[in-house]
């Protein structure tokens, strides 16, 4: 029987920085059924950004074994207002998550599985896939549940507590 894992990029929002920056970040949210995955549906909110660095670290995991699909291109006349190029990115990025899904050595890759299922910051999602946390992945991920979270939920979780220095 073939396993199933659904990938849903969703709801953007515009998030300030500060009166000159902002930026888009989207829902990520998974439902599966695969062995791959000790959580069966998850929901985590990421940026363009981040999604630059997961590719860049499965590509540097993988060690070149594979054709990484690539991302929506970085437009840098990417409007925050206009409806048509932020439909197109989730779209690109949608397809992006969906093929790598689909590869057995990149769904064994933990930088993957904090990527989809944590609310881990880029450098603490590298720290903890690196084993320089307090914190396992599994126990990374298994935070982001037990902090009262339900699918769909608007809030992010507390992050959990990392005892290097950063």
């Amino acid at each position: 029987m073939k396993e199933v894992i659904s990938v849903w990029v969703r709801d953007p929002r515009i998030q300030k920085e500060d009166f000159w920056h902002a930026y888009i970040d989207y829902e990520i949210c998974i439902h599966t059924d695969s062995l791959a995955f000790n959580k069966k549906s998850s929901c985590v909110r990421r940026r363009y950004s981040e999604f630059v660095w997961l590719r860049q670290k499965l590509k540097e995991n993988a060690l070149l074994q594979l054709n990484l699909p690539e991302l929506p291109p970085k437009n840098p006349f990417f409007s925050l207002n206009n409806a048509r190029q932020i439909a197109a990115r989730m779209d690109g990025l949608r397809q992006f998550l969906e093929e790598i899904v689909l590869s057995p050595v990149l769904l064994s890759d933990s930088c993957l599985h904090l990527f989809l299922q944590s609310q881990l910051s880029m450098k603490k999602m590298e720290a903890c896939a690196q084993g320089r946390s307090h914190y396992t992945v599994a126990e990374a991920i298994e935070s982001f549940s037990t902090k009262g979270q339900r699918f769909g939920s608007d809030t992010n979780p507390d992050e959990p507590e990392e005892t290097d220095s950063e």
